[in-house]
């Protein structure tokens, strides 16, 4: 097995001058320890998919984006729910759309908004739209990065009806068209699947095809603290996202830490639900949050941004704001 063309950093300026088109194009702010960034670049080696798991908010998700726009990568993402089939991962097709226009041709025949052009009902492929994991497949000569997006929120049989196409030949048939669509065996998908475990364990043989890595909360000041320098340096919105001062910092992040200490609640606030409180403790009005205030024992302005869940938001511990 040669070594991948592709390494993964975790640092954004190294992103390529030319990307794909389809290659995020806004910067996304996020921080990989190294055992993450060593385990996407397992990944990238052994072409094999990356299993996510982790706190709701730990950035799971956002993952995906910064290893494709660091890349340079196209990226496409499929948001899995209860409903969701492998069929639509890899194609749709509108044969109801296609009877219309044969009915219709002569008068008002549907546009094909990929060409501005009127649908030919002579032309099956005018129906066919491939889906994210499609798409990830027929990318020829870049591999994309395909996020999977909370796999199980699906019903049981869907990670192993995912086995059959994540593996090889690395191909399916379209019987509308009679296309197959296949994947350049040089350039597999770079493929991150996040889960939260919200109907228990995956099935073993969809373990066994995956790596795994658990994206831990960062629990020392330091690290949360890195976690806001990186997030407000790299934002390019500086009239809304001025960077805190960092009395202001320190001061919300040992609070921050010190609620997620506390046993008595039922679901912890994450990373995201940090950086959503610090930014209205900055600028939701007109001035920041006064230190000195946020730095008494029960006061936690902006409850609503921390607790989202009922017996959390009136735990008598943080109603004295």
């Amino acid at each position: 097995m040669n070594p991948p063309k592709y390494i993964f950093h975790g640092d954004s300026k190294n992103r390529p001058k030319q990307c794909h088109p389809d290659s995020p194009t806004e910067l996304e702010p996020y921080i990989a320890d190294s055992e993450l960034i060593e385990a996407v670049n397992l990944a990238i080696f052994l072409q094999r998919p990356l299993l996510i798991e982790g706190e709701s908010g730990c950035g799971k998700t956002r993952l995906a984006v910064a290893v494709a726009y660091e890349l340079g990568l196209p990226f496409y993402r499929w948001d899995i729910r209860s409903t969701t089939k492998v069929q639509e991962g890899l194609y749709e097709y509108d044969a109801i759309l296609r009877l219309h226009d044969v009915q219709t041709k002569d008068l008002t025949p549907s546009i094909n908004p990929k060409t501005g052009q009127p649908r030919n009902p002579q032309e099956p492929k005018d129906y066919r739209e491939l889906g994210s994991l499609g798409k990830a497949f027929k990318s020829h000569n870049y591999p994309a990065v395909l996020l999977i997006d909370e796999i199980d929120k699906a019903d049981v049989d869907f990670p192993n009806d995912l086995l059959s196409i994540l593996d090889k030949p690395w191909k399916f048939f379209i019987r509308e068209t009679g296309e197959t669509i296949e994947a350049n065996q040089e350039q597999l998908p770079i493929i991150i699947i996040t889960s939260n475990k919200e109907k228990g364990s995956l099935p073993s043989p969809f373990l066994r095809r995956c790596l795994y890595h658990y994206v831990r909360f960062p629990s020392q000041p330091e690290e949360l603290e890195k976690i806001v320098k990186v997030h407000y340096q790299q934002k390019q919105k500086p009239e809304t996202m001025a960077m805190p001062k960092s009395d202001l910092v320190t001061t919300a992040v040992a609070k921050f830490l010190k609620i997620r200490e506390d046993k008595s609640l039922f679901k912890l606030p994450g990373t995201s639900e940090f950086l959503d409180w610090l930014a209205a403790l900055h600028h939701f009005k007109s001035e920041p949050y006064p230190v000195t205030e946020l730095q008494q024992d029960k006061t936690i302005p902006y409850r609503d941004l921390v607790f989202k869940l009922r017996q959390d938001w009136q735990n008598p511990n943080y109603a004295g704001s």
